[in-house]
């Protein structure tokens, strides 16, 4: 059996996310190298003793999507041979969802062959978010927690009381759609659309519902390329929609996507941390919420043994809980800030700012592993900083201000 305590580690995917997590649970990142060698060789060491903890790998497997599913396997091994206790995979944005089954004669089912690796590995358990397509889970004989992000993004829009609205999405997100809908008390309207061969767009056929003169929140998994997005946009446009909004759990925003969402009317895209955005992508009209409460408190519930289908048993007060704590704690912390910083720390819904300064060193020690604070043994008083640095006299003189201000 694991020891109480637990710890949690990330790979370059999105160490910000990871930070986030721990800033929520009051405990620190845990001590690891991960980098490449000059041939491309991917190398992680674990800093410190791992022994019967249970550990907690946060790498959501983004672009560039092989290095990061390489990152990640490599990761666990490390930890498999450093005896933890329990290694538990937390991938909030899980890659070749779409590649699910054979649609086609002569393919691979790659979901399936990447859960296979992630259990040849050494995983314990996977911990996830809004999966292409349900059925992924069955494709790993570990346990799935999967979690959704659905009650998040429908109680921002619930907070920008808007009136005559009505909920927009395609088949395959219907079902998850329509408890978003049901959240905001609104109607839903499918867009009937079909995938042309392995190009990354599709043929919107029909809209079924009536949507004339109404505001539009268009709801799916992921925004890609956005080719569907737009396409959607536009068809809502003809059907005599008045405002149109979007969201989305995974903003994977790949080529032009950005440039093709601001040639359109779309007035907000919503989406959430799982991947991260880059400095170019972050534009006013897009808007980020954090996962990092619900997923760090899944990692709680997961690390105690208690349930975590009971996250969704009253999701408006937990996702209540988490706004508080975002607006109470985020919005003085920004996880990117680096220690001696002199500017104000930002909102954890964060907002496009193209003029914002990237961190100059990618989160990396100058050894090339990323930059990591020590593993804590379970909760502790103080959160990690920035990247899982220590937080010193930078938290101290902001908790020093936040006394002051009250």
């Amino acid at each position: 059996m694991y020891a109480d305590q637990f710890q949690i580690y990330s790979g370059n995917a999105n160490p910000d996310l990871a930070s986030k997590i721990c800033l929520y649970l009051h405990t620190e990142l845990g001590e690891a190298q991960v980098f490449k060698f000059a041939n491309d060789n991917i190398f992680v060491r674990i800093l410190e003793n791992v022994r019967e903890k249970d550990v907690f790998i946060v790498q959501p497997t983004c672009s560039p999507v092989n290095d990061a599913i390489m990152e990640l396997l490599i990761m666990i091994d490390a930890f498999k041979r450093a005896s933890a206790g329990r290694i538990t995979a937390v991938v909030p944005y899980y890659a070749y969802g779409r590649s699910d089954k054979k649609d086609q004669p002569r393919v691979p089912i790659t979901a399936r062959l990447v859960a296979d690796m992630i259990s040849v590995a050494g995983a314990d358990r996977i911990l996830t978010m809004d999966l292409h397509q349900g059925q992924i889970q069955g494709f790993f004989n570990i346990p799935v927690d999967e979690l959704t992000a659905v009650h998040i993004l429908s109680n921002y829009f619930r907070h920008k009381h808007l009136e005559d609205l009505v909920v927009v999405t395609d088949l395959g997100f219907a079902k998850r759609a329509r408890t978003f809908a049901e959240l905001l008390d609104a109607p839903l309207a499918i867009i009937e659309k079909r995938r042309i061969g392995n190009l990354d767009r599709a043929e919107l056929l029909n809209v079924i519902g009536e949507v004339r003169g109404k505001r539009a929140v268009i709801v799916d998994d992921e925004v890609d390329t956005a080719g569907t997005l737009v396409e959607t946009v536009r068809a809502l446009e003809r059907e005599g929609v008045s405002e149109i909004y979007a969201c989305a759990t995974h903003g994977v925003l790949s080529r032009d996507a950005v440039h093709m969402i601001e040639d359109t009317s779309l007035l907000e895209l919503v989406l959430t941390d799982t991947i991260p955005l880059p400095p170019e992508k972050r534009v006013p009209r897009i808007t980020t919420l954090s996962i990092a409460p619900l997923i760090g408190e899944a990692i709680k519930r997961i690390h105690r043994g208690e349930s975590v289908g009971a996250l969704f048993s009253s999701e408006v007060e937990f996702t209540q809980e988490m706004l508080l704590w975002e607006d109470g704690v985020a919005k003085k912390l920004d996880t990117r800030l680096a220690p001696g910083h002199d500017d104000g720390p930002d909102d954890m819904v964060e907002r496009g700012d193209p003029d914002r300064e990237p961190d100059t060193d990618g989160g990396q020690d100058p050894d090339g592993g990323p930059r990591a604070g020590a593993g804590g043994e379970g909760p502790t008083d103080e959160p990690s900083g920035p990247n899982g640095d220590r937080p010193e006299s930078w938290l101290r003189e902001l908790r020093e201000r936040e006394v002051a201000e009250r």
